[in-house]
């Protein structure tokens, strides 16, 4: 649907709530109404008009009154007439009959010539339009009240009662349109029982209304069978199985899917009281966290709206992976799909979720068809004021929608993981150090960690420490203190490197003794292990990391940083890929860049590797290392202007830095040593 809602070959313009069509005008006064659901009725400011006898002028009125642009006299008489005598004839009196209901002084609203014949629609409202409308804007929006008023719009079937005999296409058009309208008042019953929670009886006489428009529909029988286990109302399910079953039968259909939708009911209202509990539960544990010093950020990733039938199973799938995908993080504490699941017709609002759910972050989105391609897209909100923290919208062919859709999971998880971890990093800057709890004091750290000088490096080997002093159970933390140690040994206190490997390798240690199953832990150790030249445990430790969590974008970029030296390139190609889908606005984005340039360079493909070398040195963070990788690549491909300046930033981090520096910190194989030499001798740093 787009500006208009197409039903069959003609289009609903668009209106207001009310049903005013041409509503893009200002404060437009509605003197004329027609009703088309239900028996049909023109009224003039509130007063209804007598309608002529004719069913041809009610048809021919109706038919106008929806269609999209101006509609050709010739096609006229092949709707409404089987070739009389002189059919235009016969339409120009229809025509003058239609005049006469809607047209007023000044203002004719039949607009007619030789060729075409429309209705000027301003100031005109259609009940009809008025539903497909507001329908098209979406149902999760409208609150009960203009839900009950869309309900009572509908008076009865589309046009009721009117038929034209020997008018087929005619009645092809009005079939399609009753169908039309059939469905969108379905689909208001069905969000108005799921606004009744409170009142099961009022739902379920929704959805027996429901029923009444569709009468085989499996899916209409599912939703009252399942309202009545929830209510415990056995017996009435037993009895409406059997009947429907009958139903069923006599127009040849299998009963199996009610069979089949009835025994789930039956099963899901059994769990029902068990999901409450847990509910509670999770909310009081949640609670108690939160009180402790050992607090971690919490997050509800709610249902994802589908806003057509079809695509329900896809939102419910996405929701569900991208739960598991961040409770495998071991970042954040996350509620589980059953308490956010129960929630679904509830609330949609982030701070009504934080408050059922104790939760500091929720994650909410849909999944929405435009065209032939399926658009997915996710916000996140801080719970306690309601504030948009992130948001973003993904596409892709709905032909291919099953094979991608893990992969647009796995770049939400990672960054809904990234947005609050930056999130409360600048939270805790905000807070003076002394004030500062568990948690907070490892994103106070993360943040001096990510600036990349040694300064920030000791400030943030401070904050880790508090952080383990005050909760000796912090797994993170550990892998956080490892790391500052890591980069001290990498780049800031290389000649007390094997000090510093040893002080790594003891705080990853500490950081799997927490948690064993934390990424984080196994992707410390991996990089401690790479220091201590044990390259094949390395890789084993990293791939640990990435298999305890697909969606840790860290884990990916390091083992592209080990594997580029003296592993496989072709491989770190491949995980450096990944973290920069995973984390693209990642602080080690400077990072994944060089070590794909290595890659590329120990593949001959220096062309291209200059490329990736010379991103890599204009990323923010990029220190004295990386441009070491981008001057010496760029000479290797013979780019020496490109490389004198980067020689010259090199210079101006370090005014010492030599080529044994850089071999000194990295693993280089004989051949790229080499290569590495001449260029160093070329450009000046040898």
């Amino acid at each position: 649907m787009g500006t208009s809602v197409e039903t069959s070959n003609f289009a609903v313009q668009p209106t207001d709530r009310r049903g005013r069509l041409g509503s893009d005008r200002a404060a437009v006064t509605t003197s004329v109404s027609v009703r088309l659901l239900g028996p049909f009725g023109v009224a003039r400011s509130g007063v209804a008009q007598a309608v002529p006898p004719s069913r041809k002028v009610r048809a021919l009125l109706a038919y106008l009154i929806l269609a999209s642009r101006p509609v050709q006299r010739s096609a006229l008489c092949e709707l409404l007439w089987d070739v009389p005598d002189d059919p235009r004839g016969e339409l120009r009196w229809c025509l003058s009959k239609i005049r006469k209901l809607i047209d007023e002084p000044g203002h004719a609203r039949v607009r007619a010539d030789r060729e075409f014949v429309s209705i000027d629609r301003a100031e005109i409202s259609v009940d009809a339009c008025g539903v497909a409308n507001t329908v098209e804007a979406g149902l999760a929006r409208a609150g009960p009240d203009i839900l009950q008023d869309l309900a009572g719009r509908f008076a009865g079937e589309f046009l009721e009662g009117l038929t034209l005999d020997r008018s087929p296409v005619f009645e092809t058009w009005l079939v399609s349109q009753r169908h039309v309208f059939r469905a969108l008042h379905a689909q208001v019953l069905v969000r108005l029982a799921a606004l009744s929670p409170s009142d099961p009886e009022r739902g379920l006489a929704y959805l027996r209304q429901r029923l009444d428009l569709q009468r085989y529909d499996e899916t209409a029988h599912s939703d009252l069978l399942a309202a009545l286990a929830r209510c415990g109302r056995i017996e009435e399910g037993e009895a409406h199985v059997a009947a429907a079953g009958r139903l069923f039968n006599s127009e040849g259909l299998s009963r199996a899917p009610l069979d089949r939708a009835w025994a789930q009911a039956k099963r899901a209202a059994t769990g029902a009281c068990a999901t409450r509990i847990a509910a509670e539960v999770e909310r009081a544990i949640d609670a108690r966290v939160g009180a402790s010093g050992g607090r971690r950020a919490s997050i509800a990733v709610m249902p994802f709206l589908a806003l057509s039938g079809p695509d329900g199973n896809l939102a419910d799938g996405l929701s569900h992976d991208i739960i598991s995908g961040l409770a495998r993080l071991r970042n954040l504490f996350v509620i589980a799909r059953g308490s956010t699941f129960a929630l679904r017709d509830q609330t949609s609002n982030p701070q009504e979720i934080g408050q059922a759910l104790n939760v500091d972050y929720a994650a909410t989105g849909s999944v929405v068809r435009n065209g032939n391609r399926l658009v997915v897209t996710v916000d996140l909100c801080a719970t306690d004021n309601g504030r948009v923290v992130w948001a973003d919208a993904y596409e892709t062919p709905i032909a291919d929608a099953f094979t991608i859709l893990g992969g647009i999971a796995a770049r939400i998880i990672s960054s809904l993981d990234a947005e609050i971890e930056a999130a409360e990093r600048n939270r805790a800057i905000l807070k003076p150090p002394n004030s500062l709890d568990a948690w907070e004091a490892h994103h106070l750290g993360l943040w001096h960690m990510y600036r990349f000088t040694g300064l920030d490096n000791e400030e943030a080997q401070r904050c880790f420490k508090r952080a383990v002093t005050l909760d000796p159970t912090f797994s993170r933390a550990y892998a956080g203190l490892s790391f500052t140690h890591w980069q001290n040994a990498f780049l800031f206190k290389s000649a007390e490197r094997l000090v510093e490997t040893e002080r790594a390798f003891d705080a990853a240690g500490r950081s799997l003794l927490a948690d064993h199953r934390d990424p984080a832990a196994h992707w410390a150790m991996g990089r401690a292990l790479w220091l201590r030249g044990e390259e094949a445990a390395s890789v084993s430790a990293l791939n640990e990391a990435v298999a305890l969590s697909p969606n840790f974008a860290m884990g990916h970029y390091t083992l592209g940083f080990v594997q580029a030296q003296t592993g496989d390139p072709q491989a770190a190609i491949e995980a450096t890929d990944v973290a920069r889908q995973l984390s693209p606005f990642d602080p080690m984005l400077y990072a994944m860049c060089a070590a794909r340039a290595f890659a590329l360079f120990r593949l001959d493909r220096c062309e291209e590797a200059a490329e990736w070398a010379l991103k890599a040195a204009e990323k923010p963070n990029a220190h004295a290392h990386v441009h070491a990788i981008a001057a010496l690549i760029l000479a290797a491909a013979g780019l020496l202007e490109e490389s004198f300046r980067e020689a010259g930033m090199i210079r101006k981090l370090r005014p010492t830095y030599s080529i044994d520096d850089f071999f000194s910190s990295f693993r280089i194989l004989s051949d790229q040593e080499r290569a590495c030499r001449i260029a160093a001798k070329q450009i000046g740093i040898a």
